[in-house]
C-alpha cells in the first residue's frame, strides 16, 4: 500500500472527497500558498488516522458530525505525547477548525464541538533583527565573499532587497526581468503571502544593486523570467541565498539568528525606532492583521531595555 494509499483509507469516501473540496476552495478562494495547504491537509489526516483509532473504523461525515470537545481533546493529548509542541498544535487545530467549518457551511456537520477548544498556549517569540550596523555590514560584504563577482553580486542584490524593501525571500525570487528595480524606478509591485498585493519604494541603493548584478550576469534574465538566476541560468533557490547567508554569518561573527528573514525583521524594526507608524509599516510588509506588525513594537521596547540596563548608572546596582 502507498503512502497515499494509507491517508486515504483513514475516512470513508465522502470525508475524502471532501478534504479535496475543501482544498480546492482554500487554493482557489482563500488563494493560500501551496505550503499552507500541504501543512493544513497534514494535519487534517493526522487527525482522521486519530479518530480511526479512536472509534475502531474510518470516519464518514455522519461520524464527524457527532464529535465531543472530549474527542478533540484526546487528539491533542496524543499529538502532545508523540512529541509535537504547542505552535505545532495550535496549527494543527487552526486546520481542523477550518475543515469542519467548512463543512458546517455545507450543511453537513456542526463544528461548534471544534471551536469549543482553546488551543495550547505557545510563548510568543519575538523577531531576531540584526542591528542597522551589522544589516549594513552583510549587505555590503557580500560583494567581496564568492570567487565569482557576479554572483557576489547577484546575492548583494537580493540581501539589499529584502532589507531596503522589506521583501521575503520568495517575493525578491519571484521577480521577473521586466520587474527589475533599475536606477530611477522608486516603487515596486509584490504580491505576497495569500494574493495580496502591495507597493514598496526602492531606495536608490536597491537600484544600484540589482543594476550591479545584471551588469556582471553571463545570462541574460529574461523579461517574464526570474529576475535572479543560479549559476547554471536557471531560477535562484532559496537555499542557496540561506548558504550564502550563512557565510557571512560566520565570517562576520554574528550569531545564527541573522537569517536573510532576520533583514525584513530589520528594515521593520529600524523603520519602527525611526518614527515610522504601524499602519504604515504593515502596509509595506503585506500583513493581512495590525496584531502581526505590532510585534515589533515589543522588539523595539526590548532593545530599549537593554540598553538601558548596559548604559544607566543603577541598572546593576543592588537593591
Amino acid at each position: 500500500m502507498s503512502a497515499a494509499d494509507s491517508l486515504l483509507v483513514s475516512a470513508k469516501a465522502d470525508v475524502n472527497a471532501a478534504v479535496g473540496d475543501w482544498l480546492d476552495h482554500l487554493g482557489s478562494e482563500r488563494r493560500l500558498a501551496d505550503r499552507t495547504l500541504v501543512a493544513y491537509e497534514r494535519d487534517v489526516r493526522q487527525f482522521l488516522r486519530f479518530l480511526t483509532n479512536h472509534l475502531a473504523e474510518p470516519p464518514g461525515l455522519d461520524a464527524l458530525e457527532e464529535l465531543r470537545p472530549s474527542d478533540f481533546r484526546g487528539f491533542l493529548a496524543s499529538r502532545r505525547q508523540s512529541g509535537a509542541e504547542s505552535r505545532t498544535l495550535a496549527r494543527g487545530l487552526a486546520g481542523i477548525r477550518s475543515f469542519l467549518r467548512y463543512l458546517e457551511t455545507r450543511g453537513e456537520v456542526n463544528a461548534a464541538a471544534s471551536a469549543a477548544i482553546r488551543p495550547p498556549r505557545q510563548k510568543r517569540s519575538l523577531p531576531k533583527p540584526v542591528s542597522a550596523g551589522d544589516a549594513m555590514t552583510l549587505v555590503d560584504a557580500d560583494a567581496a565573499m564568492d570567487a565569482e563577482p557576479w554572483v557576489a553580486a547577484r546575492n548583494a542584490a537580493v540581501l539589499t532587497l529584502l532589507y531596503g524593501c522589506g521583501l521575503r525571500i520568495s517575493e525578491a525570487l519571484s521577480l521577473t526581468g521586466r520587474m527589475a528595480p533599475r536606477r530611477g524606478t522608486r516603487s515596486l509591485r509584490i504580491v505576497g503571502k495569500g494574493g495580496r498585493e502591495r507597493v514598496v519604494p526602492v531606495l536608490p541603493v536597491v537600484c544600484d544593486a540589482v543594476e550591479s548584478y545584471l551588469a556582471l550576469c553571463p545570462y541574460v534574465p529574461q523579461p517574464d523570467g526570474p529576475l535572479f538566476l543560479g549559476v547554471r541560468g536557471g531560477p535562484l533557490s532559496p537555499r542557496i541565498v540561506q548558504l550564502a547567508m550563512a557565510g557571512l554569518r560566520r565570517a562576520l561573527g554574528l550569531p545564527e539568528s541573522a537569517t536573510p528573514h532576520a533583514l525584513r525583521h530589520s528594515f521593520a524594526t529600524h523603520l519602527l525606532a525611526g518614527g515610522g507608524d504601524l499602519r504604515t509599516i504593515q502596509e509595506l510588509l503585506g500583513h493581512a492583521s495590525l496584531s502581526t506588525t505590532q510585534v515589533y513594537t515589543e522588539v523595539d521596547a526590548a532593545r530599549l531595555l537593554e540598553a538601558y540596563d548596559r548604559a544607566h548608572p543603577r541598572a546593576h546596582q543592588q537593591k
